[in-house]
């Protein structure tokens, strides 16, 4: 296997689940020897958020170099892969569809297994890659702009969700938020500056609990609070922080996560606790849950930002423990947008 060897097994991992073209190589699930990401999030801030047809076309016309750039800085070629593993959804449909049939082509020429990775898996596996000394079991929250997700992680790729958004996930009303306020797309990394400079007490938004399940998460009233607090102060002719507004709405979101992600991990007695996704790469986030963890004497894992945002190194970790147990995939998978984990 030239300069690997003969046990290493190498994953070239493909994630085209939304707005990102990413291409990795992976060794032994948790070594990055590449991450290359071509992002699409200046060619749809004009329109407010992600037009699928645009990232979609967007994909075809970058993956090959993506993939090819990739191979390049992890200094390999086709011959030295193990095998090739792609994100096959959840997500929009026509972005998976490139990442899914690029895969199948390079796994029928090259000759190599192909691994279709589930995204949320993914991304629960970029912990592995930043905390090499991590392993199954322990609780996972996944925050994103599609999902959140309070998860048991009972061995690799085994997972038991024990909560979930009834609405909208908490990405999504960051970027709701922000477009009420005035910040514009993308609106998690906009509120999460912004809310540096203002008074997260300001603005009483409500804390909701869904009451028939102790875990699962709400944040459509919450988005409402904010969006009757601004029309509000329009009628009334009122001005208003944008910098209160936004530092409030973070501290509910962040309140709810952490007291549902905390209390999950009491009550099922593990003693390690990660996040993952999107909206882990939040501040204020990850500051609040390195706190209570500390109070709590739970070890607390958080990737890296670059590994919290899609990636397809994240893709490459959860394709290298698919691929060891055996679970491969035949050339008839597909995307499928709306895949449960």
């Amino acid at each position: 296997m030239g300069k690997y060897d003969d046990g290493d097994v190498l994953i070239l991992a493909i994630e085209t689940s939304c707005d990102e073209t990413a291409a990795s190589v992976v060794r032994n699930g948790r070594k990055v020897l590449s991450n290359v990401i071509y992002t699409q999030i200046a060619l749809h801030t004009r329109y407010g958020g992600v037009v699928p047809e645009i990232a979609s076309r967007k994909h075809i016309e970058k993956i090959n170099q993506v993939i090819e750039e990739a191979l390049d800085q992890a200094d390999v070629s086709l011959s030295d892969v193990t095998a090739v593993a792609v994100t096959c959804g959840p997500g929009l449909v026509g972005a998976l569809l490139v990442g899914v049939a690029e895969a199948k082509a390079i796994s029928f020429a090259a000759g190599l297994p192909l691994v279709g990775v589930h995204h949320i898996s993914g991304h629960i596996s970029a912990n592995y890659i930043e905390y090499p000394e991590l392993e199954p079991p322990f609780v996972c929250l996944v925050a994103s702009g599609g999902h959140s997700h309070l998860v048991v992680v009972k061995d690799y790729g085994v997972y038991e969700i024990i909560g979930r958004t009834r609405d909208d996930a908490a990405g999504e009303a960051f970027d709701k938020v922000a477009r009420a306020i005035g910040l514009g797309y993308p609106g998690g990394p906009k509120i999460d500056s912004i809310s540096k400079e203002g008074n997260p007490d300001a603005v009483p938004f409500p804390r909701a609990k869904v009451g028939e399940s102790e875990y699962d998460f709400s944040f459509s009233g919450l988005k409402s609070a904010v969006l009757n607090y601004l029309n509000s102060c329009q009628m009334k002719g009122e001005d208003y922080s944008q910098a209160d507004v936004a530092a409030s709405f973070q501290k509910a979101v962040v309140d709810v996560l952490v007291e549902h992600s905390l209390h999950a991990v009491k009550e099922f007695g593990y003693d390690r606790f990660a996040i993952a996704g999107g909206v882990a790469s939040n501040s204020a986030l990850r500051e609040a849950f390195e706190r209570e963890c500390r109070k709590r004497k739970i070890a607390f894992y958080c990737p890296s930002p670059l590994l919290c945002t899609d990636n397809a190194a994240m893709i490459g970790a959860a394709g290298y423990y698919q691929y060891i147990r055996g679970a491969c995939s035949s050339y008839d998978l597909n995307a499928e947008p709306n895949m449960k984990l």
